[in-house]
Formats: structure tokens, C-alpha cells, sequence
């Protein structure tokens, strides 16, 4: 008789996420070991209901397309579980008799993973538990990188050169992009790429750095009025020196977390009120984490590699850990996987290095020879003609 598993999305999807479910199927298919493949609908609150799809049938032509799917094929949710709540997914796991259990997300859902496995414990039930790390924000400690978070990094990176030749090609305003990241500003730092891929005037600002409001609004008068245009990149997480987000939606996610949004408004509000000079606020939002056009293949196939990297180490009998990514950048990119404890990547955060912020608003090249090789392939070369 052979296993039955299941698997969940837990926080925000990436444009990868499919592509690791992908990985926990074909795996499992492969191994000849798994009777049943199950998958919550909408992560935690699937686990909740025991509301479960049964993924064992689906046609394998259905399953090789997640790779090119965006979003969560299963869904996913931002449900923080609590104490009470996890009665409920052990009589959920234990109805289903479910042998793996695999959590595929960021920080909260590696604790959430990791009070599962504490729990099957502590109970006495023979259930392997892996989490798979997911996160565009690339915030998970131990691993190298998070998957997703390299295809976000090229949309960014893509994405502001464009705005940057818009900006210098029409210089009467600045433009201020707003890119994801609430407390680590990894995404944000690949904008600057538009730095070395176009001629325009760039000022970063991550949300590592507290913003001197005046000393930025100083910083942007002196690089627009060099007359290259002008390009302003903000992680949506950005804080002024009092600690206080410069834009705050007032609501706070299923994990607790306050919803960030706005910082790219405020700021082109800031330079038309006190410079007097027209701005414009643009933010790609959702589309920045989703769009698959943009993925890129070096994160496509590590995504897929995590997922079935995952179910082999249950197989093996392996329980309480996350699939990690070492990389190796020279004398060419190369990665390999390992496991990591749970507890050591529960709610831990990994920021942006500070030393790799110059200024306060620009970044060093020590990022660049990290994320380039992740984002895979060439990125565009423009035309100058002025």
C-alpha cells in the first residue's frame, strides 16, 4: 500500500508556485509509492474545511501546463492558524490518511509547517511534514534565494528600464514606480538595473533604509534637474524616519501583517506640491508577482526541482525540514538543494544587505553579481540615438 500526501499554497502566489506543484506531482507519479495526491483548496482554509482535491487522475498533458499557469492552480489564502485550529487539521489529516504533508510558501507558512510537524509529533502520527519555499519577497533565511523571487526581479528590472526610457524620453516629469516588498526590499533593488540599461537619472529606496522625506525630495530635485529624466523606485514598505509607512492602507492580512500600498502616490504628490514638478506614480502591483511572460527560466526550473526534491526527501523518511537552495555563481551559475530545520526558518526574516544600499538610494554592484545570473537570459539592449 502506498502513501497518500498532501500539498498547499499558503500567502501570496508567485509566477513559479504552479510550477513546484508540478514538481510534488510528477514526483510522486514517478515514484511509484504514492496511492493518493491531494491538494487543499485555498491552503489552510481547505485544510480547515477538509475541503481537499483529489489531484491522483488529473491527466498528466493537465499537469505539465501548471508550468506556464500563473496564480495558485489550488488557491492559496492568508489564514494564520491559531492554537484552536489545529484539532481541526489533525482530524482532517487523519481522515484522509495523509502520510506527507508538504506547505509551499514564505515565512508564515513555514511556521505554520513547522507546527504541523510538531503537532504530528507530539501526537504520535507517522506523517512526514516538508515545507517548500515560495516567496517573491526572497525573505526566507538559510536558502540562498526563494523561488519566485527571480522572475519578480526580472519584471522589475525589465519593467523599470522602460519606465526609464519613457521618463528620458519625455523628460517633463518624474516617474515613481512602486514595487512589492513590506519589509525587505529585494524586488525593489532589481529596478535598478534600469541604472546600467538606460541613461536615465535613478534613485532607489528600500525599505531597510528610513526616508528623510526632505533629504529625497533634495535628492530628486538635483537628479531631475541633470536632464536625463528621471526614474524613482520605492518598495511599498518604505518608512519615514519616524518609523511610520509613508502610505498606509489601514488594513491589516490573515497574518497580521499591515497592508502596505500608496508610498509611489505620496511621493509624486510630495515632488508636484513642494518642487513644483509634474510626477507621475505607477505601480504594476499584482502583476509584477504574476505575469509569465516575464518568468525566468533559471527560477522556472528551480521551482520545479524544489517541489519534487520535497516529496523525494519524504519518501526517504525525512520530516521537520525545508527544501533550501546553495548556489554557486563562478565561474557559472550552478545550484543545489538541501534541507533545512523548520525552526530555523519559522517567521524569520531576511533582509536586504545594508551594505549593499549606497547612499540610501542606490545599490551596489554585489547585487547585481548575485540576482543577474538568477534572472536568467539576456536582458533587453536599447537604442540610443541623443
Amino acid at each position: 500500500m502506498g502513501m497518500n500526501i498532501l500539498v498547499a499554497h499558503g500567502g501570496g502566489p508567485t509566477a513559479v508556485i504552479n510550477t513546484s506543484l508540478q514538481g510534488v506531482v510528477e514526483a510522486a507519479r514517478a515514484s511509484g509509492k504514492v496511492d493518493k495526491i491531494y491538494a487543499a483548496r485555498f491552503g489552510a482554509e481547505g485544510i480547515l474545511k477538509g475541503d481537499l482535491i483529489d489531484l491522483t487522475g488529473v491527466p498528466a498533458e493537465v499537469i505539465s501546463r501548471l508550468s506556464h499557469t500563473p496564480a495558485s492552480a489550488i488557491g492559496s489564502c492568508r489564514r494564520k492558524l491559531g492554537e484552536a485550529d489545529y484539532p481541526t487539521v489533525l482530524e482532517t489529516l487523519k481522515r484522509f490518511q495523509i502520510d506527507a504533508f508538504f506547505y509551499n510558501g514564505g515565512n508564515d507558512s513555514m511556521d505554520t509547517c513547522n507546527k504541523v510537524n510538531d503537532l504530528a509529533v507530539r501526537e504520535g502520527l507517522d506523517i512526514r511534514v516538508i515545507g517548500i519555499p515560495k516567496t517573491m519577497d526572497n525573505d526566507l533565511e538559510v536558502t540562498d534565494h526563494c523561488p519566485g523571487f527571480a522572475s519578480a526581479a526580472r519584471y522589475a528590472a525589465v519593467n523599470a528600464s522602460e519606465l526609464a526610457l519613457d521618463a528620458s524620453g519625455l523628460p517633463i516629469h518624474v516617474v515613481v514606480m512602486e514595487l512589492m516588498g513590506r519589509n525587505a526590499g529585494w524586488v525593489t533593488a532589481a529596478s535598478a538595473m534600469a541604472k546600467r540599461l538606460t541613461t536615465c537619472e535613478q534613485l532607489i529606496y528600500l525599505p531597510e533604509v528610513p526616508v528623510d522625506e526632505d533629504r529625497m525630495l533634495a535628492d530628486i530635485e538635483k537628479a531631475y534637474a541633470k536632464g536625463n529624466g528621471l526614474l524613482v523606485t520605492v518598495s511599498e514598505g518604505i518608512c519615514g524616519l519616524d518609523g511610520k509607512p509613508l502610505a498606509d492602507t489601514g488594513i491589516v492580512d490573515g497574518f497580521g501583517h499591515v497592508v502596505p500600498g500608496g508610498a509611489a502616490q505620496h511621493i509624486s504628490d510630495q515632488i508636484m506640491q513642494k518642487l513644483g514638478i509634474k510626477s507621475r506614480a505607477e505601480k504594476p502591483g499584482l502583476l509584477g508577482r504574476t505575469s509569465i511572460p516575464y518568468v525566468s527560466p533559471v527560477d522556472r526550473q528551480e521551482a520545479y526541482d524544489v517541489g519534487s526534491f520535497a516529496v523525494e526527501a519524504a519518501l526517504r523518511g525525512e520530516s521537520g525540514h525545508m527544501v533550501a537552495i546553495e548556489a554557486h555563481r563562478k565561474p557559472s551559475y550552478s545550484s543545489r538543494l538541501f534541507l533545512t530545520p523548520l525552526a530555523g526558518v519559522a517567521n524569520a526574516e531576511k533582509k536586504f544587505p545594508l551594505e549593499w544600499i549606497i547612499d540610501g538610494n542606490q545599490i551596489a554592484d554585489e547585487f547585481f553579481e548575485y540576482a543577474s545570473p538568477l534572472m536568467g537570459g539576456d536582458l533587453p539592449q536599447f537604442a540610443f540615438l541623443r
